[in-house]
């Protein structure tokens, strides 16, 4: 089916009480393993790219790619630009196609942010396209971002509700303790601040950095009102864990299928199982 917008899949979620899946995509191997995962679980899906995905892949490639899989899946898939911290890159995204961007105006001071991503929306909105906004610092590395401890700040809830209504974003992204990469222990997140923010703000919420966060965690997150959940770490660990296992077992393989069509299917239960924490499996109606 055709790409749909963020703001569609995300008010169904909201109905539903799910959050849709995220996942990031590099290649063709992950865009296929993100669209086989959601056409097995029966989920609407959200496949986006960062700005250091479309540097390495280029920008024709990767909506070339999601528009190719959404055509032939009997799902909804969304074609979402992760963490656009660059203006000019998020034109160039929607006017490539995607249908939703994401305008991370967090480094900025608040009245900054605001101004800056309701720019966004008033053009995106005019293309038919969907915006995600940030609040608050999300620790870690993403990609080029990077936020120290020190830097990192959770997102103030009435802050929240002020960027919410003044910006007319579709989903907003907020700090609650997790961090983007690879966690050292496990992380807490402050489900207290999330009840908060989801009872001041109708906007659907996103969560970043959930990679590593334990099941229960994220279940409890989406019964707070979490309806976008992101994922990259654990897709990477999963295809190149993979990768090396084929290659040890065979270090004279040359036929790269053979190597990348087991990290694909690695990739694929990995994001499986996500969907059926995240409550999307199962939602798309036949």
């Amino acid at each position: 089916m055709p790409l749909v917008t963020l703001a569609e899949v995300l008010r169904e979620a909201d109905t539903g009480g799910y959050a849709v899946g995220a996942f990031n995509c590099n290649n063709m191997e992950i865009v296929q393993a993100i669209i086989n995962a959601a056409v097995t679980a029966e989920a609407p899906v959200i496949i986006q790219a960062s700005q250091g995905a479309i540097k390495y892949a280029g920008l024709e490639y990767i909506t070339s790619l999601v528009r190719t899989a959404a055509s032939q899946a009997p799902v909804p898939v969304v074609l979402h630009l992760d963490h656009g911290t660059d203006f000019e890159q998020v034109l160039r995204c929607l006017r490539a196609g995607f249908t939703s961007v994401m305008i991370d105006g967090s480094k900025y001071p608040l009245e900054e942010n605001i101004a800056l991503t309701r720019k966004v929306v008033e053009i995106a909105h005019a293309m038919g396209a969907s915006v995600e906004g940030e609040l608050g610092r999300i620790g870690g590395t993403e990609e080029q971002i990077k936020v120290s401890e020190r830097e990192a700040t959770m997102t103030d809830p009435e802050e929240a509700q002020r960027f919410a209504r003044e910006t007319g974003v579709d989903a907003l992204a907020v700090a609650i303790g997790t961090a983007h990469g690879r966690y050292h222990g496990t992380p807490r997140l402050d489900f207290e601040r999330l009840a908060t923010i989801d009872r001041l703000v109708p906007t659907p919420i996103v969560l970043h950095g959930s990679s590593g966060v334990p099941d229960d965690d994220i279940r409890r997150a989406v019964e707070l009102g979490v309806r976008k959940i992101n994922i990259d770490t654990d897709i990477r660990i999963a295809f190149i864990e993979a990768t090396r296992t084929a290659l040890d077992a065979n270090p004279d393989e040359i036929d790269p299928r053979k190597v990348l069509g087991p990290a694909r299917d690695a990739a694929s239960k990995v994001i499986s199982h996500k969907m059926q924490v995240f409550g999307c499996a199962g939602r798309v109606k036949k």
